[in-house]
């Protein structure tokens, strides 16, 4: 709905960022730069955000309330990133983090491991025979994973880079940067800090 909101005002020629948009405060300020005709189906698309945010309030009560039940959710919360949200919803998920010998294999289950892949690996020399071939790998994530653990720790990742300026793995994403890492690559590698930092909490419950 945020989307098509601001498709609205970019189809006039508006340019439009941040979160002003939105803002019961700052909507009129907006609109006033829109042809009256444009104006009715936008109050109709405000007042579908607003009714949405108002179900998302009261599920957001909802999940944090049934997570309460369960006392690692409280723990879990307190890793960097987590919160008690997305700690609500990674328990039910995972179950159980004895289900992971290592951090490795819950990194792989997340959408956070990196796999080689390469072809044409063997070449035949003049003689006939078969030879491994040296050709260069391309790296990736593996594509076989659970997509919301996926969406729960780089969501966590970004909160760190953006909110917690004063947070170590803050800092440690920032070396990254300094030392020539992409930030894409930077934050997938923060996410799987994080997702390591989780996995030991849960299992020691400390």
């Amino acid at each position: 709905t945020k989307n098509r909101i601001k498709s609205v005002y970019r189809s006039r020629g508006v340019p439009v960022a941040g979160k002003s948009v939105y803002s019961s405060a700052g909507r009129e300020q907006w609109q006033e730069q829109l042809p009256e005709a444009y104006r009715g189906p936008l109050r109709t698309l405000y007042a579908e955000l607003d009714a949405l945010e108002e179900v998302r309030s009261d599920a957001e009560k909802a999940l944090v309330q049934e997570a309460r039940k369960f006392p690692i959710t409280k723990l879990l919360a307190t890793c960097p990133g987590l919160g008690p949200i997305r700690a609500a919803q990674l328990v039910p998920i995972v179950v159980s983090p004895h289900r992971f010998r290592t951090k490795r294999q819950f990194w792989s289950y997340c959408g956070l491991g990196i796999v080689m892949r390469s072809t044409s690996d063997w070449l035949r020399d003049k003689n006939g025979q078969w030879l491994r071939a040296q050709v260069q790998q391309t790296r990736g994530l593996n594509l076989t994973h659970n997509h919301h653990l996926k969406a729960i720790f780089k969501g966590a990742a970004t909160t760190v880079i953006t909110q917690h300026p004063d947070e170590p793995l803050n800092a440690a994403y920032q070396h990254w940067l300094a030392a020539g890492t992409k930030p894409n690559l930077a934050k997938v590698s923060l996410a799987r800090k994080i997702a390591a930092i989780a996995l030991v909490m849960w299992k020691t419950e400390e």
